[in-house]
């Protein structure tokens, strides 16, 4: 299946479990956050993702790579970020904040073995620095 090229499609294939994995990238993974974030509340934005993300994993033959504490904490830091810088589209907001678009973003706040811990991978755990 190929990538949708427009974002408001890429987040609806992702809705619809229809993402191919294979080109759904670090930057995809931080566009379709936002762009839940901008059209659900919190709570269900973080539900629809993690249930995504999770989906994609599963498709991949690879469930163990879903990570419920990676997942939780970054929805959280982007949601975060939404709040306190005004935007009006994505390419703005990581222009604002392009530590986003890198998968260590999160390291300044957990340990990479808190991170990649099995019980990080199964529920949510608070950082630890």
């Amino acid at each position: 299946m190929m990538m949708p090229q427009n974002y408001s499609d890429l987040t609806r294939s992702f809705e619809a479990h229809e993402i191919d994995n294979t080109a759904f990238h670090h930057a995809d993974h931080v566009r379709v956050a936002h762009d839940l974030l901008c059209k659900y509340d919190f709570i269900d934005a973080v539900s629809i993702y993690a249930k995504g993300i999770r989906t994609l994993a599963e498709k991949a033959g690879a469930p163990q790579k879903f990570n419920t504490t990676i997942t939780y904490a970054f929805m959280s830091l982007i949601a975060e970020r939404m709040a306190v810088f005004e935007h009006n589209e994505f390419a703005g907001f990581v222009s604002t904040n392009p530590d986003l678009l890198s998968k260590n973003a999160l390291e300044k706040w957990y340990t990479p073995d808190r991170l990649k811990s099995d019980l990080a991978r199964t529920i949510f755990l608070l950082p630890t620095k």
